[in-house]
């Protein structure tokens, strides 16, 4: 089994991810922030369905979701119809607007990974897409409870650790 400090290293660039997410994040159209860019990608990808299900694909709340979908919808993104098994449900799928949304989504971060990553071989990406892939399948659907107990009892938090009370300040 790897080493302690390489789960730490591990732990750093996976945090320092964030930067690569947030220049993703940077180059969404104006009117396409982060949320609805997802709701449609997952669209596009699975095909029409309920806005529940685009919840649990989310991982996020209804209510959440609720607003990336109305917000694709006032764009003409998404369209929201009766479903005809549940009239109490909808159900949401991709309008031609939404997948031209879509394709300029993925052009534009096709685009600035194959800028970022000019300067690696055909081998580094497609080992980092297989690890990427392989990590992402070791963590499942990321919608269950991380499975710590046996961690957070054999050491101790942060919070056990730190004996500075509110009022000490840092």
């Amino acid at each position: 089994m790897a080493e302690r400090a390489q789960f730490e290293e591990l732990a750093r660039q996976l945090s320092a991810v964030g930067a690569v997410k947030r220049d993703l994040g940077r180059i969404l159209p104006p009117d396409c922030p982060g949320g609805s860019a997802a709701a449609l990608t997952l669209l596009g990808r699975h095909g029409d369905m309920r806005m529940s299900k685009l919840a649990e694909l989310l991982a996020v709340d209804m209510s959440v979701t609720s607003r990336h979908v109305a917000h694709a919808a006032d764009r003409g993104w998404i369209m929201r119809s009766p479903d005809p098994t549940d009239k109490r449900s909808r159900i949401l799928r991709l309008t031609a607007a939404g997948r031209a949304q879509l394709d300029e989504l993925s052009r534009r971060t096709t685009e600035l990974l194959a800028e970022r990553l000019s300067t690696w071989s055909d081998d580094d990406l497609g080992h980092l897409t297989r690890l990427l892939t392989r990590l992402r399948e070791n963590f499942g659907d990321c919608r269950s409870a991380p499975r710590l107990a046996h961690v957070v009892s054999a050491s101790p938090s942060v919070a056990d650790r730190n004996t500075r009370t509110p009022a000490q300040g840092t």
